[in-house]
């Protein structure tokens, strides 16, 4: 189990570091866009990410 974690946390990480890695000025103007979201929007969003993220997990398991 902690072994899979570990692989989900390194994947994770390999993803989040995609956008910066490529486009870089991209990624600083989103940042922007995102410091400027309400926080119960950014909470909702959150929110259905994790959903979305659990419902991929049963389907691909």
């Amino acid at each position: 189990m902690l072994e899979d974690i570990g692989r989900a946390v390194a994947l994770m990480l390999v993803f989040e570091g995609i956008l910066p890695f490529v486009a870089p000025k991209r990624w600083r103007e989103m940042a922007k866009v995102l410091a400027t979201i309400d926080d119960r929007s950014m909470r909702s969003i959150g929110l259905f990410s994790m959903v979305g993220g659990l419902l991929l997990l049963f389907i691909f398991r």
